[in-house]
């Protein structure tokens, strides 16, 4: 039976490592590193996202603001909107929440952010600092996933990784992640014409799709690190990811659960980006 990794322990340790140098910073300098984040709308999922980031940041002792806006914000609003957080000097970090409602430029929206704040690493130029190995902020979800990899102590050099996904948000940035830590990688997605053959040669499987229980247990190799980075419904409604977690646990070394896996971590990880991003600001 694979080792569960327990993103949710994990993560718990990294915030209070935060907490504890927000504490010092503020003792010696009289400030906090400051965390925004503009949620338009009245999505669901988002303001429950944007709940937990914000409690999470109060928890380590940020300056935390949340600016919500109604549905119906003009493009002309959000911007000016994302240029005063940019000016504002008290905030060091800042995200916009996604997805935006359809009459929004999801894509202009982001370029509008400052890089220097940019802590969920999604600004072209965060892209590209990660695709040519400098230095940058780097999106939240893939360095909790290779975070979550680095904690079962296996070498990444030389193994081969397979991730499941090619999104900007996960696929793409996790990719480029593992080559950084000199894995041989691999990317499937839906035009993958043998998803199975791939996965069974992958010592390190990042599952991003969001398809449920794609990844079935004799997919899995022995002793292979899987990270389950989806979260979707089953048949009966129940949480899951995209690995058939029960059985992919009988072959794999290493698993991460849903919930309780990479989700904990995202948030752990843009902590840890405002802090840097406040270290790089002053």
């Amino acid at each position: 039976m694979a080792v569960i990794l327990d993103g949710k322990k994990i993560a718990g340790e990294i915030r209070q490592e935060i907490k504890k140098e927000t504490e010092k910073i503020f003792a010696e300098r009289q400030i906090k590193p400051g965390l925004a984040v503009i949620i338009v709308g009245d999505d669901p999922a988002s303001a429950i996202y944007v709940r937990n980031k914000e409690k999470a940041a109060q928890e380590v002792g940020f300056n935390s603001v949340v600016k919500r806006y109604p549905a119906n914000t003009s493009q002309e609003d959000l911007l000016a909107a994302v240029d005063e957080i940019n000016n504002d000097k008290s905030i060091h970090g800042m995200i916009v929440q996604l997805p935006l409602p359809k009459h929004l430029n999801e894509k202009e929206v982001i370029k509008r952010i400052d890089p220097k704040k940019d802590v969920d690493g999604l600004h072209p130029l965060s892209i590209g600092a990660l695709t040519i190995g400098d230095n940058g902020l780097v999106s939240c979800t893939p360095k909790g996933c290779i975070h979550l990899i680095k904690e079962t102590g296996i070498e990444i050099s030389g193994k081969k990784a397979v991730v499941v996904g090619r999104s900007n948000m996960v696929g793409k940035p996790v990719a480029l992640l593992l080559l950084q830590e000199n894995a041989t990688v691999t990317i499937c997605h839906s035009r993958t014409k043998d998803l199975k053959a791939e996965l069974q040669d992958a010592d390190i499987i990042v599952a991003a799709v969001g398809i449920a229980n794609l990844i079935k247990g004799d997919m899995v190799k022995k002793g292979a690190v899987v990270i389950d980075v989806g979260i979707n419904r089953s048949e009966d409604g129940k949480l899951c990811g995209d690995v058939d977690f029960a059985a992919a646990s009988e072959n794999a070394g290493f698993i991460t659960p849903v919930p309780g896996g990479v989700g904990p971590m995202t948030i752990a990880m843009l902590l840890s980006n405002t802090l840097e991003a406040f270290y790089n600001g002053i």
